[in-house]
């Protein structure tokens, strides 16, 4: 009990400071509309680029994919970054780590959900709707933004006590968010094709079952790392 009160009093401080700024959101939606809206316009300058058939519903889903890849990494990748030394020591003597962590990988998850979501959105204002199961597709983008959120939350924190070096967490993102992106690419595939739903249970599943790995493994590793 005294683990989420703690997580939910933290929850309420993120959210309570990024409504008072805005730093994340509005910096991150910027970048979605605006790489949206130059993949728009190079398409249309593209002399022979036909809105439909199975290559632009590939390139449709992957660019859609690599634009939030990038966009949780400018998002989540300050989680730590923003948080000076003095209000660390404060967080140590009032919270326990996996009361900060959670707070952390629970905001992310939000945040990007809401991104997610209005990335979506802004894509199919630009560009010709190709989904065959718009319901399951919406599913992958949710599911997309929990699983990046799990994973630069908790490669976000290792990499802030090592100065947080950008390299660091680059080289240690990489060979967990790679299967979790071709996953979430066939997946999201299946959804604009309007193929069975049980046909992708199995990635769902593996999703899933990586998030809670990823999950697992910062409760019990942030703890050594925040005695640093």
């Amino acid at each position: 009990m005294k683990l989420f009160d703690q997580t939910w009093e933290l929850l309420k401080k993120e959210i309570l400071l990024e409504w008072r700024s805005k730093y994340a959101f509005n910096g991150v939606l910027l970048y979605v509309v605006s790489t949206v809206f130059i993949c728009y316009i190079s398409f249309n300058l593209t002399a022979g680029f036909q809105q439909s058939g199975d290559s632009y519903k590939i390139v449709w889903n992957v660019l859609f994919w690599i634009i939030m890849l990038f966009a949780s990494v400018n998002a989540i990748a300050k989680s730590f970054l923003q948080e000076s030394k003095s209000r660390l020591l404060y967080y140590y003597s009032i919270a326990s780590p996996q009361a900060i962590i959670l707070s952390k990988t629970i905001y992310n998850i939000l945040l990007m959900s809401l991104l997610g979501i209005l990335a979506l959105t802004v894509y199919m204002l630009f560009f010709n709707n190709t989904l065959g199961d718009p319901l399951f597709y919406f599913i992958s983008v949710i599911l997309g933004s929990i699983s990046f959120s799990t994973v630069f939350t908790m490669i976000s924190a290792i990499a802030s006590k090592a100065g947080n070096n950008g390299t660091l967490m680059a080289i240690l993102s990489f060979p967990v968010i790679i299967p979790v992106i071709l996953m979430l690419i066939r997946l999201s595939k299946h959804a604009m094709d309007g193929v069975d739903r049980s046909l992708s249970y199995g990635d769902m599943g593996a999703l899933l079952a990586i998030n809670a790995i990823v999950i697992a493994t910062a409760l019990l590793l942030f703890p050594f790392l925040w005695r640093d």
